[in-house]
C-alpha cells in the first residue's frame, strides 16, 4: 500500500524537485539557459516560414500567362506612380534641408528603413507579437519603430542573433505619444484587450473635451514625434468613440486599428541612425 501512494505521488515529487531548483538558480543561468533555449528554437520558426514561401511561389506558378502579364503591366502603372512620388519626396527633403539651415533649426531624426519578413505572428490572449526574420546580424536595435504602408506595426522587444520580437500595436505594453489629426494637442494611445478573431483595437486617452467622433466620422490618430520613437505623422489608427473621463477633465475612447495588421508578411524597421 505505502509502495503504492509513492508511486501516485511520484510525478508530483519530480515537479516539486524541478521548479525548487528552477527557483534556487542563479538570475544570470536563468537568462542564459532563456536565451540559449530561443536560439535552438528561431530556426525552426524560420525554416517553416521559408517554406510558406516557398510554397506560395509554386502556388503563383500555377497563373497562367495572360493573368501573369495582366498583373505585369498593373505593376508597371503602380512603380511609375511611385517614382514620381519619390521624385517629390526628394524635394520636399531638400526644401526641409534649406529651411532646416535657414533657421538654424535642428535636423529631424533619420532611420535606415530595414525590410523584413514576418517569420510568425502570436495573437493569442496573453501577448500580441510579431517575429521578424532580422536581428542582431542586420543591426536592428531593441525600441526601434516597425512600420507598414499603413503606419505603425509595432516596436522591436527584443533581438536575437537571426530574428527579432516585435511588440504588436495592439498590445496593452504598447503606449505612444499621439495627436489627432490637424490639431497639435498632445493625447496617449495605449492597445487593448483584443482576443483572437475580434477587430483589432486600441485605447486613446486625456483627449481635449472638445473632440468629437463617431463610428461615421472618425478622427485619424497618428504618432506625435514626442518621445523620440517614432517620426511624426504615421497613422495608428481611427479613433471612433469618445466618452468623458471620471475626472471630466479629458475624453477617452476606442481606437480602430487597419485590419491588414493581421495579415502582414512584410514590414520596415526603422533604424536610428544617431541613436542618442
Amino acid at each position: 500500500m505505502p509502495s503504492k501512494r509513492f508511486d501516485q505521488a511520484k510525478p508530483f515529487v519530480v515537479l516539486g524537485i524541478v521548479v525548487l531548483t528552477w527557483i534556487l538558480i542563479p538570475v544570470a543561468v536563468k537568462s542564459f539557459l532563456r536565451a540559449g533555449f530561443y536560439e535552438l528554437q528561431a530556426p525552426i520558426q524560420v525554416t517553416a516560414s521559408y517554406a510558406r514561401d516557398l510554397q506560395e511561389y509554386w502556388a503563383e506558378r500555377t497563373h497562367s500567362n495572360k493573368e501573369l502579364m495582366e498583373a505585369g503591366r498593373e505593376l508597371r502603372h503602380v512603380y511609375a506612380g511611385y517614382e514620381f512620388q519619390a521624385q517629390q519626396v526628394e524635394a520636399l527633403r531638400a526644401e526641409i534641408a534649406r529651411l532646416e539651415q535657414l533657421l538654424r533649426l535642428p535636423s529631424n531624426p533619420h532611420y535606415r528603413f530595414e525590410p523584413a519578413r514576418v517569420a510568425q505572428r502570436d495573437f493569442s490572449g496573453w501577448w500580441q507579437k510579431l517575429v521578424i526574420r532580422k536581428g542582431a546580424n542586420y543591426g536592428i536595435p531593441a525600441g526601434a519603430p516597425v512600420v507598414y504602408s499603413g503606419g505603425v506595426v509595432g516596436r522591436v522587444r527584443a533581438v536575437h542573433a537571426y530574428t527579432a520580437d516585435v511588440d504588436f500595436v495592439t498590445s496593452p505594453s504598447v503606449r505612444l505619444a499621439a495627436t489627432i489629426e490637424n490639431d497639435s494637442r498632445p493625447v496617449s494611445y495605449q492597445g487593448g484587450d483584443n482576443p483572437p478573431l475580434a477587430p483589432a483595437r486600441g485605447i486613446v486617452e486625456f483627449v481635449p473635451p472638445d473632440i468629437f467622433t463617431s463610428a461615421k466620422d472618425p478622427k485619424r490618430l497618428v504618432t506625435s514625434g514626442l518621445g523620440g520613437m517614432f517620426p511624426p505623422g504615421l497613422t495608428i489608427g481611427y479613433i471612433t468613440r469618445l466618452e468623458a473621463s471620471t475626472d471630466g477633465l479629458f475624453k477617452s475612447g476606442e481606437v480602430a486599428l487597419d485590419p491588414r495588421l493581421s495579415e502582414l508578411t512584410e514590414v520596415t524597421v526603422l533604424v536610428p541612425l544617431n541613436p542618442e
